[in-house]
């Protein structure tokens, strides 16, 4: 038995309750997986899990060694990256997921700068506005905008995105301009195109500021999705109004297929941040990443006040 292999096996199954979820993102077979925590119960003489058809639980005992585990491994992975040479060139295994716009429009296009300077790191980036489980789906790190709903998660403020409303002419055209936000509301012939955020699969409204008055807007859709760029995609086809980051609306409105809504409104910015589990040791490869990303965003939104 090839004692770290067994260790980080069963570190992975407490923290994805899953032999199968621990194999997958181990790279290894889910037998393989089980014998090598059935072999390091044998070693230690204690259950370390209590397993059912449906189900895997980890005893007190098992929750104690895992803290010592988590520790263990931890120490092992800064003893390879102290060493200068790995320290100068963090290397390895990098899984991130990112808004599919952030991605498309920020990211992606920077990221030839960012593996020239760190070219051993092998990024698997996940494209997506999706919930994702960080533990079970072996994610080291997410970015994501608006409030961060699981305060387990440890996060790191790194931009501040600004929102500003558009619409397409081919709307306007159509429903005419809107000259105030509340015409957004029921009982009027104007629609927003809806965005399902994916902590709670609805629409959330929209709070605007012109001095003392204040107005909550949410509106009526026709068309709701549940992807940026298919947001983005469905108000440039006319379906309705749109918040947007002016990161995302910049070049369509600069190219004249956007127009900005009610410009003598503000609207409070949507915090960036990037996060990750609790138990993810912060590894070379990870904080550099994380660098990178405060870097990009500190060009395209920074953290206001800073």
């Amino acid at each position: 038995m090839d004692r770290f292999d067994a260790m980080q096996a069963f570190a992975r199954v407490v923290e994805s309750g899953s032999f199968t979820k621990a194999a997958h993102t181990l790279h290894m077979s889910r037998t393989t997986v089980t014998q090598l925590v059935q072999q390091l119960e044998a070693r230690l003489r204690v259950k370390l899990l209590h397993r059912t058809t449906r189900t895997v639980k980890v005893t007190a005992d098992g929750a104690a060694y895992y803290e010592r585990v988590v520790r263990l491994l931890a120490d092992m992975d800064d003893a390879e990256t102290s060493l200068s040479s790995a320290s100068a060139t963090p290397r390895g295994h990098l899984r991130v997921d990112v808004p599919s716009p952030l991605a498309r429009l920020i990211l992606i296009p920077a990221l030839p700068a960012f593996h020239a300077q760190y070219p051993d790191i092998q990024l698997d980036l996940g494209v997506s506005d999706r919930v994702v489980d960080m533990v079970g789906d072996n994610v080291d790190c997410v970015v994501r905008g608006g409030t961060l709903t699981n305060p387990a998660l440890i996060a790191r403020h790194v931009g501040d995105l600004a929102l500003h409303v558009y619409a397409a002419p081919s709307y306007l055209q159509r429903a005419g301009m809107p000259e105030h936000p509340q015409v957004l509301e029921g009982g009027h012939h104007h629609y927003t195109v809806g965005f399902l955020w994916a902590r709670t699969g609805k629409p959330l409204p929209f709070s605007m500021r012109r001095g003392a008055e204040q107005v909550q807007a949410q509106g009526r859709y026709v068309c709701a999705v549940d992807d940026g760029n298919a947001y983005l995609a469905a108000g440039l086809a006319g379906m309705g109004v749109l918040w947007l980051p002016e990161y995302m609306a910049g070049p369509h409105v600069a190219s004249g297929e956007l127009v900005p809504l009610f410009e003598d409104w503000t609207m409070d910015p949507m915090p960036l941040y990037v996060a990750y589990p609790p138990q993810r040791h912060v590894s070379a490869k990870l904080r550099v990443f994380m660098d990178w990303v405060v870097g990009l965003m500190a060009v395209h939104a920074p953290v206001a006040g800073h």
